[in-house]
């Protein structure tokens, strides 16, 4: 029997609005009508009766019910309780044009950019506020004292995964990415007890870091997995899962404030990698640096 994973996220740390966006694909079709009209409007939704919120997302109260339970509420009355309070804490748009995070046909540049700079800010936020330090903290001892890890991710987390993989090669780490699946999977295949697989999916369904972290599993390697949904199938195969919490909308834009988010934990965990040796991490970046200053426009070092 596979054991559970790690996972740093929940509810109480982060906010209920974003723990039920990180489950909403994992819900029922009219139990994600429902989370759809708590996660828009969560003042509303606490100020309708089981039976108004049920008749607004055309299904029953039984269906309310089994939500609130899917989402860790003992019933309505305590998801009404949490909802209003969520409200009460929730950060508004600076622009009052910025309704939903969503960008309305015609909207002007100036708009656009106000829209995408809140969600893009509230991705990094949110995702920092629900992030488990003590599951990091694990996660950054395992990737400290590895071996050797890879990095996994395809198309824009891939380049996340790109962007942890030199991060962590600077400071000395042996640390490999590789964008082709056949490469990641030979690699993996090499992998033993006392490495790390780090396996980045912001839908948590792409097949091939599925695959690649299930591979690195069997051969004994910790896996760690970073998406946005803590209940996605990519976390079948992690013993610890870190999660972003950045939402979809208009153009895909949350896809884009994903990438932030992503980088936002990667970042966390680098930096907590540095600091477990500050001296060393020091030097390495230091040494680093002096070997591609030579590269820079305005440097004084002559090429030989």
């Amino acid at each position: 029997m596979a054991k559970s994973p790690k996972i740093s996220a929940s509810h109480e740390q982060g906010g209920l609005i974003v723990h039920i966006s990180g489950l909403l694909p994992s819900l029922s079709p009219a139990e994600q009508r429902v989370a759809r009209l708590v996660v828009a409007d969560p003042a509303g939704a606490a100020r309708r009766t089981i039976t108004d919120l049920a008749t607004a997302a055309e299904t029953s109260e039984a269906t309310v019910i089994r939500f609130c339970r899917s989402v860790g509420m003992d019933g309505y009355p305590q998801l009404r309780i949490r909802l209003a309070a969520e409200a009460a804490r929730r950060i508004e748009p600076p622009d009052a044009r910025v309704v939903g995070g969503d960008i309305p046909p015609g909207a002007d540049l100036a708009q656009i950019i106000a829209t995408i700079a809140f969600n893009d800010a509230r991705a990094v936020e949110e995702t920092a506020e629900q992030l488990d330090p003590a599951v990091c903290e694990q996660v950054v001892e395992a990737i400290g004292g590895a071996g050797r890890i890879d990095v996994y991710g395809a198309g824009a987390s891939g380049f996340v995964a790109s962007d942890f993989q030199q991060k962590l090669h600077r400071i000395g780490r042996t640390a490999f990415y590789f964008p082709d699946v056949h490469t990641a999977l030979t690699s993996a295949a090499l992998l033993g007890r006392g490495d790390v697989a780090v396996g980045i999916s912001h839908t948590g369904t792409t097949s091939d870091v599925i695959e690649v972290l299930e591979q690195a599993r069997s051969r004994g390697a910790t896996t760690v997995a970073l998406t946005n949904f803590p209940r996605s199938p990519i976390t079948e195969v992690a013993d610890f899962v870190l999660t972003t919490a950045a939402r979809e909308t208009t153009y895909r834009s949350g896809a884009m404030a994903s990438r932030l988010a992503q980088l936002t934990v990667v970042d966390c965990l680098f930096v907590g990698v540095a600091a477990r040796n500050r001296a060393k991490a020091k030097k390495a970046l230091e040494v680093t640096a002096e070997a591609v200053k030579s590269h820079r426009v305005g440097s004084t070092r002559r090429r030989g």
